[in-house]
């Protein structure tokens, strides 16, 4: 498959990191208003297209949409204002139940509403409505804080040396050259944070005229949804978190620790299977010695006209970020058999095709979330990497797997540090399901029992055949817990999570 059809694919999959190139609608201006009036929401006509030439995203009968509009500062009453967007697709069941469920994309920076049409398909809507929000900043919303300058980046980092200082340096500066854009329009960035998203999600079930309703979170959205039983649990009957991110711990220096997890599960997963030990014998030992070389000697591949370097980072991240697309995973030991072999393709085909859609990851949110709420330093990341992978070289370690440039980047985003509340633990005694995949590398299911520690009404699913974003990897089994967790948190049957296997490697 091109890089150009698997990406659009993936954006269909929901995807923001594995997306297809092209380039979003203008966002209409935000307003500004001499006093921020109160979160109001207004009914609109669904945004359609959601992502330009995929109609298979479009937002289609039965589902309603509108704004819903929030200080974009809400200690600066007099500030401008931001539009949210929102869709509610209706209950298909003659008499559905009166709590919605409301759907938090991951990221930061992702967009619920590109995440409904295949929830809606799926039957998420089976016996209540459910509510799909773009996030301040994000896709729909407006203003959308994406960052093309980044974008350009990215396209051009499958040329180079991750490791290489120089590559550091161009990834700060095309973060500082979005940071002035945005600042000199006038977007206060400051603003776009978990506990200001955590109030505008208080604010639409009040504006909704909703007594209760459910929080489903994934990813990033797990964060918000905890985040917002803490500080705004008025009306918040029941919470699905799949594919935890503690808000207690720091979260990019958990993603080695994750990534470790995740590569343990895929090894063991190989070797458990016969046909994948008899192809792949020395696939741990190949992955981490080619990682090592990789990083010493980085291998140039011309793949479509196209030169891509593979560096050993890329390796190790290509692996990683498998658990964000169904399927991936099992092609991991081929690619890992293929670059053993010198030659690389496979590996300089993955790099290609994962290069994020243009213009729809926000970063505003993205860089506001990872920068103020989980500050940290080279040195603290690769402390991480090598108490997770010491098998590593530091030169590697000391890029956290999805964002390498993590710390440059944040020196030139330039945000305050959030206060530290905003890392406690939460602790409520609503009713909790968590959902997390074996095979995830992203957030690991170690990460499900740092929050389940203070939350004494959880109920945890584990699943072998998934990895981030259980829902999407294990439709069938988790839906239906999910479901029967809704109509009776104590009274969910998991079993068929316990019976899920990993899918056979290619």
């Amino acid at each position: 498959m091109s890089a150009r059809r698997r990406g659009a694919a993936a954006v269909i999959g929901v995807l923001a990191l594995a997306g297809c190139a092209g380039s979003p609608p203008p966002a209409a201006p935000a307003t500004t208003s001499a006093t921020a009036a109160p979160a109001a929401f207004s009914p609109a006509a669904c945004p359609n297209p959601i992502y330009p030439g995929v109609t298979q995203l479009d937002l289609g009968p039965g589902v309603e949409c509108g704004y819903l509009t929030v200080p974009q500062d809400r200690t600066r009453p007099d500030g401008r204002t931001l539009r949210l967007a929102v869709a509610r697709a209706a209950a298909t069941a003659p008499n559905p139940k009166a709590d919605p469920l409301v759907y938090l994309a991951g990221g930061p920076g992702g967009s619920g509403l590109i995440s409904a049409a295949p929830r809606i398909a799926a039957g998420w809507n089976r016996d209540r409505d459910v509510i799909f929000l773009d996030q301040r900043g994000t896709w729909k919303s407006d203003p959308l804080l994406s960052c093309p300058e980044i974008d350009a980046f990215q396209a051009e980092l499958v040329g180079l040396v991750t490791t290489d200082p120089a590559t550091a340096a161009r990834s700060a500066a095309a973060t500082a050259a979005c940071r002035e854009r945005l600042t000199t329009a006038g977007w206060d960035l400051a603003a776009y944070d978990t506990a200001e998203n955590a109030a505008d999600l208080a604010d639409l079930r009040t504006a909704l005229g909703i007594d209760e309703w459910d929080l489903y979170g994934v990813s990033y959205g797990t964060d918000l949804a905890l985040q917002t039983v803490r500080d705004h649990p008025d009306g918040i009957r029941a919470v699905v978190l799949d594919s935890v991110v503690p808000p207690q711990l720091n979260t990019p220096e958990s993603f080695w620790p994750s990534a470790r997890s995740g590569l343990d599960a895929l090894f063991a997963a190989c070797a458990a299977q016969p046909a994948c030990r008899t192809a792949y014998p020395t696939l741990r030992e190949d992955f981490f010695r080619l990682a090592t070389d990789l990083t010493t000697t980085p291998r140039t591949v011309t793949v479509e006209g196209t030169t891509v370097v593979v560096d050993g980072y890329k390796l190790v991240n290509l692996a990683v970020t498998a658990s964000l697309v169904p399927g991936t995973i099992s092609g991991i030991p081929a690619l890992v058999e293929n670059l053993a072999r010198g030659d690389g393709r496979l590996a300089a085909t993955a790099l290609l095709a994962g290069l994020p859609p243009s213009g729809v990851t926000a970063y505003g949110l993205a860089l506001g979330v990872f920068c103020a709420e989980s500050p940290t330093t080279p040195d603290a990341l690769l402390a991480s990497g090598r108490a997770a992978l010491p098998e590593l070289p530091d030169a590697l370690l000391t890029h956290p797997p999805q964002i390498p440039f993590l710390t440059g980047d944040c020196a030139a985003w330039d945000v305050p540090a959030a206060p530290g509340a905003l890392r406690e633990p939460v602790r409520s005694d609503r009713p909790v399901l968590v959902l997390d995949g074996a095979l995830d590398a992203i957030t690991a299911p170690a990460n499900g029992d740092v929050v389940a520690a203070t939350l004494p009404h959880s109920t945890r699913a584990r699943f072998a055949d998934a990895a981030h974003d259980v829902l999407l990897w294990s439709p069938e089994c988790s839906l239906r817990i999910m479901q029967d967790f809704l109509d009776d948190p104590a009274a969910v049957d998991t079993s068929c999570a316990a019976a899920t296997a990993p899918a056979p490697f290619t």
